[in-house]
């Protein structure tokens, strides 16, 4: 009987910074929405980075969710494969942060242990400069869709999804669950999300610009 093949589902971002945070919020609506067989992992892969060239390495299909600019209307949703992730990563921009995405990919190929299939499901964010706020309307509204056609492309891959019951509290800690999240969080005129102007005046000044 043949091993079944080890499937990583990957979201990555940040969610301190508004549409960052997409590829996180998306396994994170996945974790709730479907449950997924033992060789299936779900990660919040954070801003690791370099560090999540181990787990691409272990699986042999890899699916990820994230925040890419490919330069389309925000809200946008697009779904690259294999061959065609490395010169879409090219041309665009992915939040890995440290170590982006074809770094990881790059790291994982030297060691010999490419993923046999790789699928990136990005959305086009609308704000990346938002410190403390949180998805925008409209990849907030993206967030079902993107994890609808993933599970698509997890079934075609064979992975057999069955839906999960209501309520299910997912793989996030609690407090930084999207809904704890929202009430947690001051409302933007209370608090400096993108920048004190006092301090940018005077560093403005400053530099003479």
């Amino acid at each position: 009987m043949s091993t079944p093949e080890r499937v990583l589902v990957l979201g990555v971002g940040n969610l301190l910074w508004a549409d960052e945070g997409f590829g996180v919020r998306c396994v994170e609506h996945f974790a709730r929405r479907w449950t997924a067989p033992f060789n299936v992992e779900l990660m919040d892969g954070g801003t690791q980075g370099l560090y999540l060239v181990q787990y691409i390495a272990d699986a042999d299909r890899v699916l990820v969710f994230d925040a890419v600019d490919f330069g389309a209307p925000a809200g946008s949703l697009v779904m690259v494969r294999d061959e065609d992730v490395p010169s879409f990563i090219a041309r665009g921009k992915m939040s890995l942060h440290q170590a982006g995405v074809a770094d990881v990919l790059a790291c994982a190929e030297l060691l010999g242990r490419k993923p046999v299939a790789l699928t990136v499901v990005g959305a086009q964010p609308l704000d990346l400069e938002d410190y403390g706020g949180s998805l925008t309307p409209p990849l907030r509204a993206l967030v079902p869709e993107a994890v609808e056609r993933a599970a698509a492309e997890l079934r075609a891959w064979g992975v057999d999804l069955a839906p999960r019951a209501e309520g299910h509290p997912g793989l996030m800690v609690p407090a930084l669950a999207i809904d704890a999240y929202e009430r947690g969080r001051p409302p933007a005129d209370a608090a400096c999300r993108h920048g004190d102007e006092r301090v940018l005046a005077a560093a403005r000044s400053a530099s003479g610009s």
